[in-house]
C-alpha cells in the first residue's frame, strides 16, 4: 500500500513511513524519474542485503 503511512507518518513530514509521495519528492530532487528513483532506491537495497 504505497499511499498507506500506517499510522506512523510519511517520512517527509517527519514520520516513519516511506510512501510514494516521500518517492516523489526524492524524485524531483534527484532530477529523476519517478520509476528512476524507486529502481535507484531498489538496487541499493539489494546490494545492501546482499551483504548480509
Amino acid at each position: 500500500m504505497p499511499n498507506d503511512d500506517m499510522g506512523k507518518g510519511k517520512i517527509s513530514e517527519g514520520g516513519a513511513s516511506l510512501t510514494d509521495e516521500d518517492f516523489k519528492l526524492l524524485a524531483e530532487k534527484w532530477g529523476m524519474s519517478l520509476e528512476e528513483t524507486k529502481r535507484n532506491v531498489l538496487d541499493l537495497l539489494k546490494k545492501e542485503l546482499a551483504k548480509k
